[in-house]
């Protein structure tokens, strides 16, 4: 397997994917598919005429049975969110795509990184329908909250975004749950930093909640930095970095947890999305965190009526 990727779907998710994983360089061989066979070999072409731009990387189509050849298969088929809809809203559409796709890895023995939304409830229905380990199954969950929250956090103290550190949690949507009360900016708590104040919680955890709605009623879609989100998720799995990622996987029974899969900060590296771990909270933030959790297995529950 090396360090060859797949990429199952090729709309503008995808092909973001596949742009930030090239200039990565984390892939030695980036396959794509796609129900459009003619777009996936299109999107193929167009990239490959880059080569000079980019690490090496050996740049095709393969069919779904050859992407179990690959040590990661990413998938980002399905359709985007419209605007006015939540992520979850996404649901019977997606999850009929997904299981089909899940059925067809059944025995797959690399990581799929599950990056279609919702991404939470579609890791689960991955994970079920395929029969794979829970740790080999991630999805990208509040890893781009996360990156949205330090972001917006730079912007509002000052500090570089890689000085500060503080986590999204829970659902990747609408009950996502920012960890305020361990959150630091240089190893210093955000709530002693000088002049925060306790309203801008309020009001950035709603800006990091909405920020996907805000850009698809721009431009009809996000995916460039989920496309570098899924990048880095892909480094520490091909590099065994070990890194500590907010991924969505399904728990096994971090903080009672069981049989839902949502985001907390996990070990991620060459043998997937191992040891979850269990951040500070405050009983506020847990409770939040136990209501995402409710809200997940609510809608996952639908998918059997």
């Amino acid at each position: 397997m090396q360090r060859h990727v797949g990429i199952i779907g090729t709309g503008s998710v995808g092909t973001s994917v596949a742009v930030s994983t090239l200039h990565a360089g984390v892939a030695s061989a980036l396959w794509l598919h796609d129900l459009n066979a003619a777009r996936a070999e299109g999107e193929a072409m167009d990239l490959a005429h880059g080569a000079a731009f980019y690490p090496e990387c050996e740049l095709r189509t393969a069919t779904l049975a050859e992407m179990r050849q690959c040590r990661v298969v990413v998938v980002a088929a399905g359709r985007n969110s419209r605007p006015g809809e939540t992520r979850l809203d996404l649901l019977r559409d997606n999850a009929r795509v997904i299981a089909e796709i899940g059925r067809g890895l059944a025995g797959y023995t690399g990581t799929v990184v599950m990056v279609t939304n919702p991404v939470d409830v579609l890791t689960l229905v991955m994970q079920q329908a395929s029969g794979l380990a829970p740790e080999h199954v991630l999805g990208t969950g509040t890893m781009l909250d996360t990156a949205r929250l330090r972001q917006m956090l730079g912007r509002e103290l000052g500090p570089a975004v890689n000085s500060i550190h503080a986590q999204v949690v829970g659902e990747h949507g609408d009950s996502e749950v920012v960890l305020w009360s361990g959150a630091q900016v240089g190893g210093v708590p955000v709530r002693q930093w000088p002049g925060w104040r306790p309203e801008a919680e309020t009001r950035l955890a709603h800006a990091v909640r909405v920020a996907a709605y805000e850009v698809i009623q721009r431009k009809g879609a996000t995916n460039h930095a989920i496309g570098l989100v899924t990048a880095r998720l892909l480094r520490s799995l091909l590099r065994n970095e070990r890194r500590v990622l907010t991924v969505s996987r399904v728990q096994q029974g971090a903080l009672g947890l069981q049989g839902v899969a949502l985001s907390l900060p996990t070990v991620v590296g060459a043998d997937g999305a191992t040891q979850v771990l269990v951040p500070q909270m405050d009983e506020a933030e847990t409770a939040a965190l136990m209501h995402s959790a409710q809200v997940l297995k609510t809608a996952a529950s639908h998918l059997h009526e």
